[in-house]
This record gives C-alpha cells, sequence and structure tokens, in this order.
C-alpha cells in the first residue's frame, strides 16, 4: 500500500537524519573546544526564582549554595513561591532571609502555573524592574560555588536566554538515577555544547537557566503552562529568533528519581508533555525552518518529532490492512524484524553513547568504575523503557505531580 510505504519513508528519513545529527553533535563535543566566555564584571542584579511544593528536606542546600557564590551575595535575591506547601518549606526559607510568596491552587497545578503566580507577584510589588535577568531552579538543585560568576560572563557577552552544565548529586545509587543523569550530562556535553560550536540555538532545561529582564517583560512573566514549560519556553524563544546560549562552566546539580515508579512517572509527563508542545509549536518550527532557513527550527523540529507516535500509526495501519488483505503477512513480520534488528543496534549504540559521555566526562562524574561499567550496561534498560512510556503518553492523560527528593 502507497500509505505505508509514505509512513515507512518518513520513519526512516527523519530516524537518518536525527542519527547523523547526533553523530555530527557527538564528534563536535569529543574534538571542538568548549566555547568559553570572557571575564567580565559581576555588577549585575539577579533574581533567584524557586517553585517549591512540600521540599523542606532540600530547600536549604540550594540557598546555602547560592549564598556560598563567589558572586557577591548583596547582587543575587532568592524569591520563592511555596506552591501548595503542606510542611515548612515557607518557614525555612524565610528564616534564611527570603522572599516568600505561598500560592493555594489545586486545579491549576504544575510549576509553569507557580512560576506565573511568583512573577506576577514582583510584576504587581515592582519588585522585578530591580533585576536584570531571572535564574531558575528546582528546591533539589545545588551550585557549583562558582556558577553565578560563570553565568555573569555569558549574560555580558550578550545571551538574552542562557542554561548551563546538569550534573546530578546521587548518579551512582542506582541504575535508574544513572541513566536520568548520564542523559543530562550527555545533553550537556554532546547536544548543547556542540549547538554553541555550530552557532545555533541551546535548549533549555527545567532547572538552572537564565533569562533577561527584557525577555521577562515581552513574556509579561512566565506564560508558560503545558508539562513540560521549559521546552515550551525553548520554542517560544526560538520562534522569536533568540538564540539560546550554554555555559559548560557553570554546574549545577540535582537529585535524580531512584525508584523505576518515580522515574517512569516523571517520564510520563515528559512524554507527554513533548507531544503537547509538537502539536502546537511543530507547524510554525517548520515554518520557520523553511522561511528563514533557521537551523535552530530543524533542530528543534527533530527534538519534538513524535517517531514512537508514528510507529505506532505505521504498524497498526500494517497489521489492519494485512488483516483485511491488501497486504501480505509476511512483509509486515519482516517489516517488524527490521525494526527489532535497528533495535539491536540502537541498544549497542547507547552503550557506546553511554561509555563516551562516561568517558569525556569522568572528572565530573562521582562514581567507580565497577559502578560506571554496570550502568553502561543498564543504560540501554533505562532508555527502552521510553518505549512503553511513550506508548502509554498517546493515551493517558499525565499529570503534574511532585517527585519526593531525600536531600542526598
Amino acid at each position: 500500500m502507497i500509505l505505508l510505504s509514505i509512513l515507512d519513508i518518513l520513519i526512516w528519513v527523519l530516524g537518518l537524519v536525527s542519527l547523523v545529527y547526533q553523530v555530527v553533535c557527538i564528534l563536535a563535543g569529543l574534538f571542538a573546544r568548549q566555547v568559553r566566555f570572557p571575564d567580565a564584571p559581576m555588577d549585575k542584579h539577579y533574581a533567584v526564582l524557586i517553585s517549591a511544593r512540600d521540599e523542606e528536606s532540600v530547600i536549604g542546600n540550594l540557598i546555602d549554595s547560592i549564598r556560598a557564590q563567589t558572586y557577591p551575595s548583596a547582587l543575587i535575591d532568592i524569591w520563592l513561591v511555596a506552591d501548595n506547601c503542606s510542611d515548612d518549606t515557607a518557614r525555612i526559607v524565610r528564616e534564611k532571609g527570603c522572599h516568600v510568596v505561598e500560592r493555594f491552587n489545586q486545579e491549576l497545578v504544575g510549576k509553569g502555573y507557580a512560576l506565573s503566580y511568583l512573577l506576577d507577584h514582583m510584576i504587581d510589588s515592582g519588585a522585578s524592574e530591580r533585576y536584570d535577568a531571572y535564574f531558575v531552579f528546582d528546591a533539589d538543585n545545588r551550585l557549583d560555588p562558582h556558577y553565578f560568576e560563570e553565568m555573569n560572563k555569558g549574560f555580558h557577552a550578550g545571551f538574552k536566554i542562557l542554561t548551563s552544565y546538569r550534573n546530578s548529586v546521587n548518579l551512582s545509587d542506582n541504575w535508574v538515577s544513572s541513566g536520568s543523569a548520564l542523559w543530562f550530562i550527555r545533553e550537556s556535553r554532546f547536544l548543547n555544547n556542540s549547538r554553541m560550536v555550530f552557532g545555533s540555538s541551546c535548549h533549555v532545561g527545567g532547572t538552572g537557566f537564565m533569562f533577561s529582564r527584557e525577555i521577562m517583560q515581552r513574556n509579561r512573566g512566565w506564560k508558560f503552562h503545558l508539562l513540560t514549560e521549559d521546552l515550551e519556553f525553548t520554542m517560544d524563544s526560538v520562534l522569536h529568533g533568540d538564540r539560546i546560549g550554554y555555559c559548560g562552566t557553570a554546574i549545577l546539580y540535582d537529585e535524580q528519581p531512584v525508584t523505576f515508579a518515580q522515574s517512569w512517572r516523571q517520564r510520563l509527563r515528559w512524554s507527554k508533555g513533548f507531544l503537547q508542545v509538537f502539536r502546537y509549536y511543530a507547524p510554525y518550527l517548520i515554518r520557520r525552518a523553511i522561511r528563514e532557513r533557521d537551523f535552530s527550527a530543524v533542530d528543534f523540529t527533530l527534538l519534538v518529532c513524535p517517531f514512537m507516535f508514528l510507529s505506532l500509526i505505521r504498524f497498526s495501519l500494517g497489521f489492519l490492512f494485512a488483516a483485511f488483505g491488501f497486504v501480505s503477512w509476511s512483509t509486515q513480520v519482516g517489516a517488524v524484524g527490521g525494526w527489532l534488528g535497528a533495535s539491536v543496534l540502537g541498544a549497542l549504540g547507547m552503550m557506546v553513547l553511554a561509555c563516551l559521555t562516561i568517558v569525556s566526562e569522568r572528572g565530573h562524574i562521582g562514581a567507580t568504575n565497577k559502578e560506571l561499567f554496570a550502568y553502561v550496561l543498564s543504560f540501554p534498560i533505562y532508555m527502552f523503557s521510553y518505549v512503553p512510556i511513550s506508548f502509554q503518553a498517546i493515551f493517558s492523560r499525565a499529570e503534574w505531580k511532585p517527585i519526593e527528593h531525600r536531600g542526598a
């Protein structure tokens, strides 16, 4: 059938283009020199925005790491929105001398809504005008002492939006935390670093990023409320022609889920969020890629492309047509065999990718060689678990739910 052939060609072409691009990024990450920003005066006034829900066990660590920065403390103000908290998060943060805004809303749930509420409060009170730029962190984060100093260099270099190197405090806990941590380290070294080398826009992660007052005013605060509000912010910025920068010398540590159930729930939300972003932003990204010849738009179209959804449609149609006699069963079984063969190669490729990430970033990874060897073997399992997660995301109604943090 022509329709099946078209779907096969589309999936394989998109997959091949994506694979080639990933390989080019890896080579650039391995051999190109990391972009470093020149020294700059430490004279900008920054606001830290934190959304926290029942984070009394970890929030003090983040605030202490912010206060321990080499950047002048008088130029960093901490603002926290205690979002539907039932613990002592708000009290702890107030006692540490930070600004606290409490929010109670069980209908509009999620980090995006909490950030909107916080920034709206700052705008209405006039406090937002005091700051040159805003940083967004999660409550479980910790920062390298030079974090603000390094990000300040990127801001002085002209970047209105800037993201940073994302590491983990608990990579070596088990195969679940290591899989997530290696994925984020890979993104920093082999994607965002390579995008800087290519001169294209980088991807803002859910934490550890900065945007200027100009960007905040253009967006009238924070207007992003999809399940992956960070990805939505990235797409909107690219469509506005912003080039998002990456500062690899600014290191942030966060805590990864340690149970498979927590990881599944978190990644289900991410997968659903990717589908939402594709639905709302893909047509505009494709149009910008064609009209403006914007490589960043091409890059992020591939990033949000729902390969699992396309594959599900293709195989569902294939077996449906075979059941009605329009095509032979042997061709469909052969197609499945081809995908299984590609999956085996994909598993080997993931092991190689994990190895390259570990070797190139060994100085930033706190684990024994024995543990790292085991995590290389388990990394494909972690990644292939995205298959049922992505499948579930197509049909389920994923909701934002907090991840319990232990303060590792």
